[in-house]
């Protein structure tokens, strides 16, 4: 009797575990999926400012026509000239016909910096939410299995460490520790800044510019999804142990 009673609650306690990993695992997708949008997005609004498709403010400021001051006698003698002879200047000023009014040309694709920069902060925002949140469920999955004995126990723990890892290189640390390390994630201030000094850098420059905002967040993507194949094959994992699959 006794020996029945423990099955059955080894039974109920197996199934409950069961449907937590079922839980943790819909999660987990559905904040994987999240964060390879926002990286996507995040590096897309790195490639515009980077090919000049978005002008930055500091750029839009160096290619406007800059107003040539003329010389103090110069002006002088105008204003002489025109305070002579008021009646002729209004003359010719009404006969000759008005020019049309230069248009401001649109920036391309209709897209301005201040909307990237509230698109990349917005990202920022979801990305540091969202990962603390994965790499929360890759814990409580590891809780589960152990607690369970599900199985698995190998996938899951080299999941989690490459959440945590995938975390850790993607928090913006330059805001804390300014020269000494950064994370993969920027503010839009740091991009305008680094692009406009990756033009003045030189060959080397530019290898650091793209390692930086490319490479580095290469890195993250393939941690990233390496957890993720981790953890699918944890989940595989526990149902082949007991025998669903």
């Amino acid at each position: 009797m006794n020996e029945e009673q423990e099955k059955q609650s080894s039974l109920i306690d197996t199934t409950d575990c069961l449907e937590a990993v079922g839980v943790f695992r819909g999660w987990k997708n559905f904040l994987f999926v999240i964060m390879i949008c926002c990286l996507l997005l995040l590096q897309a609004s790195f490639w515009l400012v980077n090919t000049g498709y978005v002008k930055t403010e500091d750029a839009a400021k160096s290619e406007s026509p800059a107003v040539v001051a003329e010389e103090p006698d110069q002006i002088s003698e105008a204003a002489k000239q025109v305070a002579a002879e008021p009646n002729q200047l209004t003359e010719a000023v009404s006969q000759e016909p008005q020019q049309p009014k230069p248009q401001k040309t649109s920036p391309r694709f209709g897209i301005k910096f201040e909307h990237l920069a509230w698109l990349v902060r917005f990202l920022d925002f979801v990305l540091v939410l969202t990962a603390i949140l994965y790499c929360l469920t890759m814990l409580f999955g590891l809780k589960v299995s152990m607690v369970g004995r599900l199985g698995g126990i190998n996938h899951i723990c080299r999941a989690f460490f490459l959440s945590l890892a995938f975390v850790v290189l993607l928090l913006p640390w330059q805001r804390f520790f300014a020269g000494v390390v950064s994370g993969a994630m920027y503010t839009p201030q740091e991009l305008s800044s680094c692009c406009a000094a990756a033009e003045r850098g030189g060959i080397f420059g530019a290898v650091l510019h793209y390692l930086r905002f490319t490479g580095y967040w290469l890195l993250v993507v393939l941690l990233l999804i390496f957890s993720q194949v981790r953890s699918a094959r944890w989940a595989k994992a526990i149902l082949r142990r007991l025998e669903v699959m």
